[in-house]
């Protein structure tokens, strides 16, 4: 990622003027870096990053927010230098991943209503800027969970640097078979999922989700991925273990009408996609500790 220490400020300077004060760099994540700013006396983030589409992708989820499913609103893309900016009001709180259990235990049941709430949403709009293929065109469910092993463009070279360590590779092959067996029987979905809701993108204030953001990850597919994602995570989080993470997801679908279909098999399927994805996400960013964990928690679900 490119350094943005000096060209935010200049960038900044330039498009702002006077209406723009007191900038101050937030935690960075992966693909993108934030700022928090005054502009025109009112708190808002202004982010630099270097893919289009990520911020496109939060513009048009902010004009669905709510009270249940809280988005902060972007209010301005476009191109800062050699990269793009995106700026978006500033809501208070913090990251679900500080939470301690019983605040956490406090504030899932309400995330888990927002997820269902987002299913809800008349998406089609999304379609101005090719975000999620809403009129369902594109490959289908299972076969775009297979994409996992085929090369891509953020995570270049990903595959020969894992061929390195020939022991998580074979991992992550014999995971992709199943992943295969798995997904050939999975019915077609078309609902919205997040896909990265730890990762300080889910803000909490007095007990209450204040805002979901940085939905560069999201895309069309089964909504119950991103109960996996909980289900996979969890075990990173030592504040979180004397909590039930399933028994809170099995009250929260007694609640709305039962346990989903065929649960199991499709909770399964996602687990192991999350684990094959941070394999190779690992593997690009040359962190053998994180992929030699992922590919053993792979091995528990194959």
């Amino acid at each position: 990622m490119l350094n943005f220490k000096q060209m935010a400020p200049r960038f900044v300077q330039a498009h702002f003027g006077n209406r723009a004060q007191n900038l101050v760099p937030l935690a960075a994540g992966d693909w993108s870096q934030a700022y928090s700013f005054l502009l025109d006396g009112q708190e808002m983030v202004i982010r630099f990053g270097l893919h289009l589409e990520d911020f496109e992708k939060d513009h048009a989820m902010g004009a669905y927010s709510s009270d249940l499913l809280p988005i902060p609103k972007v209010y301005e893309v476009g191109e800062a230098e050699s990269a793009f900016y995106a700026v978006s009001e500033r809501v208070s709180g913090k990251p679900l991943d500080a939470l301690n259990g019983p605040e956490i235990q406090l504030v899932l049941p309400q995330l888990f209503d927002a997820l269902d709430e987002l299913q809800k949403l008349d998406l089609t709009g999304t379609k101005e800027v090719g975000l999620w293929r809403p009129d369902g065109t594109g490959p289908r469910w299972g076969d775009s969970l297979l994409t996992v092993a085929e090369p891509r463009e953020r995570l270049s070279g990903w595959r020969e640097r894992l061929d390195t360590s020939p022991q998580d590779a074979r991992v992550f092959d014999a995971g992709v078979e199943k992943l295969r067996r798995l997904a050939a029987q999975l019915p077609e979905y078309r609902g919205i999922v997040h896909n990265d809701l730890l990762n300080r993108n889910v803000l909490v204030d007095a007990g209450r989700v204040t805002g979901i953001i940085d939905w560069g990850n999201a895309f069309y597919g089964d909504p119950l991925y991103d109960n996996a994602w909980f289900l996979y995570w969890w075990s990173w989080y030592p504040a979180w273990q004397d909590i039930d993470l399933q028994e809170m997801l099995d009250c929260h679908w007694a609640k709305h009408g039962g346990q989903p279909t065929e649960m199991k098999a499709r909770l399964l399927c996602y687990l192991i996609h999350i684990g094959l994805d941070h394999i190779a996400y690992s593997a690009f960013r040359q962190r053998p500790v994180e992929m030699r964990r992922h590919a053993e928690r792979v091995l528990t679900y194959i």
